[in-house]
């Protein structure tokens, strides 16, 4: 049976809808140490905010660009949300923010060969981290306490791009001899980028590449550790079935991301608050800008204990192929209140 230490998810992960505009935006539920934010109803960037760079420090998850740096965006992360500017779309937009809380404060964490800078929740596993590349084969603290099974690094400083890598435990069996983008639709690639080293419950590994580790070059790392009941990074088969896989997460999901590990495919994300009750008919795509859709190839079921996947699309159901995931909750399988379907 399920359990958890985290009887209210929302303490520490909640997506909010809102509207563009320059405002204070509120009932995130606290302060937010990651926003990331997507317009809904046509095509605009994915942005990402983090408290680690600053709130006015932009990255997209659809592109390879370098940190950009506008208060018209975001000025400032604030207890209950997050305030913004002029170039938060516009007025009459729909917004979907998915949020993200690390400690509200940093601190310099010499565990690795690299001294990071790092605002780590132990108790729901997230931590980001920032640190500058040596071009030499490395480890980097993350400050999770625990063996982290998914982390996002991206180079802010390479004017020409580089994309975003995903370390997943379960993208193959040796796990840290590749990386997967989530800027792109690209399988698997078989990179040192992780410098063919598992992580450890202090640090991560790097290579020599650009993506993870040049001289001078500036890093974001968003890390992850699975809890009970709270997070889970998995994978799953397809069975091209439009009756389709169940992924058993041990918690009502509240937001999902997935990737084909095998195959050129997008990503795609659904979470809680979008509309739709089982199936759930709206979907995102963190590597394009694309407005969200409603196919039938993409429906999900978000259920008590995990998720269905109900469409054939090869993004994320055909038969035999290997998808990764990262799952948040809305409320645990077993706590104070049981959880029910959407």
């Amino acid at each position: 049976m399920a359990y958890t230490t985290i009887k209210k998810p929302s303490d520490y992960f909640n997506t909010i809808l809102t509207a563009g505009g320059a405002q204070s935006i509120t009932g995130v539920g606290f302060q937010p140490d990651l926003v990331w934010n997507k317009r809904r109803e046509d095509t605009s960037d994915h942005y990402i905010n983090d408290a680690v760079r600053g709130a006015t420090k932009i990255l997209f998850t659809n592109q390879t660009v370098a940190e950009q740096t506008s208060a018209n965006f975001m000025s400032s992360f604030d207890s209950d949300g997050f305030t913004t500017g002029s170039g938060y779309w516009n007025s009459g937009a729909s917004i979907v923010a998915w949020n993200w809380l690390a400690s509200n404060t940093t601190a310099s964490n010499t565990d690795g060969s690299i001294t990071s800078t790092v605002s780590a929740n132990t108790t729901s596993g997230f931590s980001i981290v920032s640190y500058t590349g040596t071009a030499s084969a490395s480890t980097v603290g993350h400050g999770l306490g625990t063996i982290p099974s998914c982390y996002i690094v991206k180079n802010l400083s390479d004017t020409a791009g580089q994309s975003w890598n995903m370390y997943h435990h379960k993208l193959d069996s040796t796990p840290q001899d590749f990386t997967i983008f989530l800027n792109s639709t690209s399988a698997k690639s078989d990179e040192a980028v992780w410098n063919d080293t598992a992580p450890t419950s202090s640090v991560f590994s790097i290579g020599t590449a650009r993506k993870t580790n040049f001289s001078g070059d500036n890093y974001i790392a968003y890390c992850f550790a699975e809890k009970k009941g709270f997070s889970k990074f998995g994978s799953y088969t397809g069975n091209g079935s439009t009756d389709g896989t169940f992924v058993y997460t041990g918690f009502k999901p509240a937001f999902v991301i997935r990737k084909n590990a095998n195959a050129v495919t997008d990503w795609r994300m659904d979470d809680n608050k979008r509309p739709g009750y089982n199936v759930i008919p709206y979907t995102l795509f963190p590597n394009l800008n694309n407005a969200e859709t409603t196919s039938s190839g993409y429906y999900v079921d978000l259920l008590s204990n995990g998720f269905k996947v109900r469409g054939t699309s090869v993004n994320q159901n055909t038969s035999g192929q290997t998808y990764i995931y990262m799952a948040f909750a809305e409320e645990p399988l077993v706590g104070d209140n049981p959880a029910t379907a959407r």
